[in-house]
């Protein structure tokens, strides 16, 4: 794995805690979470569903994400947190890019986000991604936002370049 810096943690660790778009809405709308895992999800505050076994999760953002991830060194950290490695955490262990580059990236990706979010609409679901999602496959429903449309057209299709690109996130649209 990567070399510890001078405060002991790894490279990806500085990452993961600088980067938190898997925990925040931004890449994913929810996470699975284990059969053993939903009473002590549910006991540390997330709204747990359990009633269909393939789709027992939460959704996100998480409720534990306020910055960084508030559960990270807890017994009770779900497994499909622990396991989940994007793409640019995968090269950064790899050695294939470095921390710095890395970090640029994600700062380049979070003022993306920050630039389409005024273009999204405010539901009252908090999910950046599925409020994107909404805006590109009906934008029929947002007819008071065509103002914007081109703006936003062009910001939210480099946006998913980038999902793709950086993270090796590529299923935010249905495809045909």
């Amino acid at each position: 794995m990567t070399s510890p810096d001078e405060t002991g943690q790894s490279a990806a660790n500085l990452l993961c805690k600088a980067c938190g778009l898997c925990c925040s809405g931004h890449l994913f709308i929810w996470v699975k979470l284990r059969p053993a895992e939903l009473d002590p999800a549910q006991a540390l505050g997330m709204q747990v569903y359990r009633s269909d076994p393939s789709q027992r999760g939460f959704n996100q953002p998480c409720p534990l994400w306020l910055g960084q991830c508030t559960i990270y060194t807890s017994k009770n950290y779900p497994h499909a947190c622990r396991a989940y490695k994007c793409k640019l955490l995968k090269e950064v262990i790899a050695e294939k890019t470095t921390l710095p580059d890395s970090l640029t990236a994600i700062e380049q990706t979070k003022n993306m986000i920050r630039e389409l979010e005024p273009l999204l609409p405010a539901l009252p679901n908090p999910n950046f991604r599925e409020r994107l999602v909404a805006r590109i496959e009906r934008p029929q429903d947002f007819a008071e936002m065509q103002a914007s449309a081109a703006e936003f057209g062009q910001k939210a299709a480099a946006l998913l370049d980038v999902y793709e690109k950086i993270f090796g996130v590529n299923d935010l649209l249905e495809k045909p």
